[in-house]
């Protein structure tokens, strides 16, 4: 996949080492020539340049990058600007990082669905996330088991866990589903929350866009996404 990191910071950095070390096309960007040439050698292509200005933004190839994250987090100014900038140009898939409840508020006013949390989420947690199609969010429970959120195809709606067969034919447990709830934030924007439907069970009914919490072998998690891409 092809990955555009705007702000090359602590968490901008190690994102997009850490995704370029998976196997994807990573292009970093960031205003400080010191950070584009600190990392220049380590990931695809690194470019100095202002985000917030629309002109040097138009230069990026962002219709060919499958993710953008704006990852700037000193500035809260300039991460507006630069993710204002890239709603604007219709990208595939936006994702900004808010340092303060105020910032988040703005950005999901702009209609971002996709919000980093630095202090509280790792980039290793993130670059495992963008980098498996279907992925909500993961938690490693140790180096071969994970728990991963993902969403339930159009294949499985309407079907219960036992039709599905999951457990049978990839050996993961779903733990619970999760339904997305859309209610209005603070400036009457419209935010999705999430609703916790309990423990699942073999009746559990799924539904296409709904959320599944899984537990299982990394291989055999990878291997019941993959298929899933299939369906999607």
């Amino acid at each position: 996949m092809k990955y555009i990191i705007i702000g090359l910071g602590n968490f901008g950095a190690s994102l997009a080492e850490k995704l370029t070390g998976m196997g994807n096309e990573v292009i970093g960007v960031d205003l400080k020539l010191s950070r584009v040439e600190a990392i220049k050698d380590r990931i695809t292509h690194a470019i100095n340049l202002d985000a917030t200005e629309a002109g040097a933004v138009s230069n990026l190839p962002y219709k060919d990058a499958d993710v953008i994250v704006v990852g700037i987090g000193e500035d809260k100014g300039a991460n507006i600007m630069a993710t204002a900038l890239m709603k604007q140009l219709k990208v595939k898939r936006l994702i900004s990082r808010a340092v303060s409840p105020l910032q988040e508020t703005v950005l999901e006013a702009m209609g971002v669905d996709e919000i980093i949390h630095p202090e509280e989420e790792t980039a290793d947690r993130w670059a495992k996330k963008l980098n498996l199609h279907g992925v909500v969010d993961s938690f490693e429970v140790n180096k071969d088991f994970s728990i991963v959120e993902t969403t339930v195809p159009k294949e499985y709606d309407g079907k219960s866990l036992e039709e599905i067969g999951l457990r049978r034919n990839y050996n993961v447990i779903v733990l619970t589903t999760i339904k997305l709830i859309k209610e209005q934030n603070e400036l009457g924007s419209m935010k999705e929350i999430q609703s916790v439907q309990g423990v699942a069970s073999a009746k559990t009914v799924l539904n296409e866009g709904d959320i599944m919490v899984i537990y299982g072998h990394n291989k055999d998690v990878k291997k019941m996404i993959k298929d899933q891409r299939k369906f999607s």
